[in-house]
């Protein structure tokens, strides 16, 4: 059985959504099947941005993605104990140094790094302040 290696950031698996998907992303996604897994709170987000369309061919398109790509293929990782508690370690860090991080991001960092998984986001960016965890942006 392989192990995730991988956690997968919203704009990363929105991406085959696009009309002019990046390429390079499309391939590195090929490149590692079985290694890659996702946070609850991706999965939040894109069902909220589903959600938030008006019905029709958009929206059910990108229900019927998320339901029979994303949900069969990769493993939706939960915000558990750990996480939490890696979470409000950061939080109290970096709040200590006068900085926010909006709390999904926290949430999602904190997933990754309590699974030893890298992180893959084009937002590097929104994660940078985060101690322990690892980020690659496969767009570049």
């Amino acid at each position: 059985m392989v192990t995730p290696r991988y956690l997968l950031d919203t704009d990363v698996l929105s991406e085959p959504l696009r009309p002019a998907p990046a390429p390079k992303l499309l391939e590195a996604l090929r490149r590692h099947p079985g290694r890659l897994a996702t946070a609850i709170i991706v999965w939040h987000e894109l069902l909220f941005g589903s959600f938030r369309l008006p019905d029709g061919p958009k929206r059910r398109a990108i229900q019927r993605y998320l339901a029979e790509v994303v949900a069969p293929t990769l493993p939706i990782l939960p915000y558990d104990e750990r996480a939490a508690a890696w979470h409000a370690g950061e939080r109290a860090r970096l709040t200590a140094e006068g900085l926010t991080p909006p709390f999904a991001n926290g949430q999602i960092a904190s997933i990754a790094c309590v699974n030893h998984l890298v992180l893959v986001t084009g937002n590097a960016k929104d994660y940078a302040r985060f101690r322990g965890i690892s980020v690659e942006n496969w767009r570049s």
